[in-house]
């Protein structure tokens, strides 16, 4: 790669079920999709689904404690994917020794990866403890997923104040699950509100969207939701902010008539 290193991006919160492991997946299929190699780690071990959104669960023959006790080499526990041809899954383990898995080992596995692909992405564990310093130590840059919901950003806002302990560079804030009916009616915090209390930039959000509940259920990617995911790798690879407006369509008369439906199904 020319002597540069892979960007090595964390995705974190500060609570469980905000969307990170969706917000991985899917991240990496668009970095994938405009050519880049990208591998996705899964760190949160013991608890681990990224194997499961990715759709290669019964492919698994090694995973990333198998690298780390050095019963395989890196290469032997990544699974390509069926779609793009750049983009590579290290499934975690659904049970291990605690001991065997340190910060440390986490970092120079990232690290040996870094040196061929162009992006590394690491599914963090929910929460502040143990398995999220694992992570965030071994990552030079971070995306906080929160929900437009004032407990999920309570516990985004610890998260921050945590990750600028670290050598990390905060990209900015994914609001998932945004509900375009209810920002617009003013009933769930606007992505300006979730700015203006995190004091940090949104660059992704993804709406709520059936298709996405679906595609986590059915356990594949999410590859037909593509405009909010296709902005949000554009915004980390460009440093751009272009966000999807999911108020758009309940904006003005017919909008308010949408509105309305919606409240009512």
């Amino acid at each position: 790669m020319d002597g540069i290193m892979a960007r090595k991006i964390v995705i974190t919160s500060g609570k469980g079920g905000v969307g990170k492991t969706t917000v991985t997946a899917n991240l990496g299929a668009a970095l994938a999709s405009r050519g880049f190699r990208v591998a996705l780690m899964d760190v949160d071990i013991g608890l681990n689904n990224l194997d499961v959104a990715m759709g290669i669960e019964n492919k698994v023959v090694y995973d990333i404690v198998d690298v780390v006790e050095n019963r395989c080499r890196p290469k032997q526990a990544l699974i390509q994917d069926e779609v793009y041809s750049t983009l590579y899954t290290m499934p975690s383990s659904h049970s291990y020794d605690k001991t065997s898995v340190t910060g440390l080992s986490i970092k120079n596995l990232t690290d040996r990866l870094a040196q061929s692909f162009d992006y590394v992405l690491l599914d963090c564990p929910a929460g502040i403890e143990l398995g999220f310093h694992r992570a965030v130590s071994a990552a030079d840059e971070a995306i906080v997923v929160t929900t437009p919901h004032i407990a999920s950003i309570r516990d985004a806002d610890k998260v921050f104040s945590l990750l600028s302990t670290y050598d990390v560079i905060p990209l900015g804030i994914v609001v998932n699950r945004a509900r375009g009916d209810l920002i617009a009616s003013g009933d769930m915090l606007s992505i300006e509100n979730v700015e203006e209390l995190l004091k940090k930039h949104v660059i992704g959000v993804i709406p709520e969207n059936d298709d996405i509940s679906f595609g986590n259920a059915m356990g594949r990617t999410l590859y037909g939701v593509r405009e909010c995911f296709a902005l949000l790798a554009e915004n980390v690879y460009t440093g751009s902010r272009k966000l999807l407006d999911c108020t758009q369509p309940y904006r003005g008369f017919f909008g308010t008539i949408r509105r309305n439906i919606k409240k009512r199904v």
